[in-house]
């Protein structure tokens, strides 16, 4: 395991539970106006805890000494699949919205790629 391998899992915990928490104020510039309502933030809670689950397993898999690797790979396609969503809906969301997940998730799964090599 990496020195930074739990740094990078908390951060994604971190970014899981504040999704859950208040997820109009990280979702407003993804998704505009809309993330302030409560149909829109039923999803959001849900990639919250997607986020959360996902990488308190990871967290735990490496301090036990165990393979993070199926983690990491779920992670990345986590990461992906919010890029194409994203890029589908794109006529709806605010103008900048697909260029700006694209390197917020692209980087992410940039991220979980490169623990899977150190």
């Amino acid at each position: 395991m990496s020195k930074f391998t739990p740094i990078v899992l908390g951060l994604r915990i971190a970014y899981g539970a504040a999704l859950i928490v208040a997820p109009h104020r990280l979702a407003g510039r993804w998704l505009g106006p809309g993330a302030a309502r409560a149909p829109v933030q039923v999803p959001l809670r849900a990639l919250g805890m997607r986020e959360l689950l996902l990488h308190a397993g990871a967290l735990s898999a490496a301090l036990r000494g165990n393979d993070v690797r199926p983690w990491l790979a779920a992670s990345i396609a986590g990461d992906l699949t919010d890029i194409a969503s994203t890029v589908a809906g794109r006529g709806e969301l605010p103008a900048g919205a697909a260029p700006a997940t694209a390197v917020v998730a692209g980087g992410s799964a940039l991220m979980s790629a490169a623990l899977l090599k150190l």
